[in-house]
C-alpha cells in the first residue's frame, strides 16, 4: 500500500464517520417534520368546524343587528312624531292657554283689590266710629 492509498482510506473513513454523525440529526429532523405535519393536519381538521360555527354566529349577529336597526328607526320615527305633536299642541293651545292664564290672573287681582278696599273701608269706618265715641265720652 502506498501513501496515497492510505490517505484515501483515511479520507474514506473520515467521510463515513461524518455521514454517520450527520445521519442522526437528519433522522431527528424527519421525525420533527412528521410531528409538524400531523399537528397541521389536526389544526386544519378542527378549524373547519370552528369556521362553520363562526360563520353561523356572524349570520345570527347580523340578523340581530338588523332587528336593532329596525327598532332604532322606529324610535326615531316616534321621537319625530312626538316633537311634531308638541309643536302642534303648543301652536294650537298655547295662545289660548296664555290668554286664559292672563284672564284668571286679572280676575284674581281685581277680586283681591276689591276685598282689600272693602276691608280698608270697614277699618276706616270703625276708626271714625271710635273717635266719635271718644269725643262723646262713651269709650275711655
Amino acid at each position: 500500500m502506498s501513501v496515497g492509498e492510505v490517505a484515501g482510506l483515511i479520507a474514506a473513513c473520515a467521510l463515513l464517520i461524518l455521514v454517520g454523525l450527520l445521519a442522526y440529526p437528519i433522522l431527528k429532523l424527519g421525525k420533527v417534520l412528521d410531528e409538524t405535519r400531523i399537528m397541521v393536519k389536526g389544526v386544519s381538521d378542527s378549524s373547519v368546524p370552528l369556521l362553520g360555527e363562526v360563520t353561523s354566529t356572524v349570520a345570527t349577529t347580523n340578523a340581530q343587528l338588523a332587528k336593532v336597526d329596525t327598532i332604532t328607526d322606529n324610535a326615531t320615527t316616534v321621537t319625530t312624531n312626538a316633537a311634531a305633536l308638541m309643536s302642534l299642541f303648543s301652536a294650537t293651545a298655547g295662545g289660548p292657554l296664555v290668554k286664559a292664564a292672563a284672564f284668571t290672573y286679572g280676575v284674581r287681582k281685581a277680586l283681591g283689590d276689591s276685598q282689600r278696599k272693602d276691608v280698608s273701608r270697614r277699618v276706616k269706618e270703625e276708626m271714625k266710629a271710635e273717635r266719635k265715641a271718644r269725643k262723646r265720652g262713651d269709650i275711655r
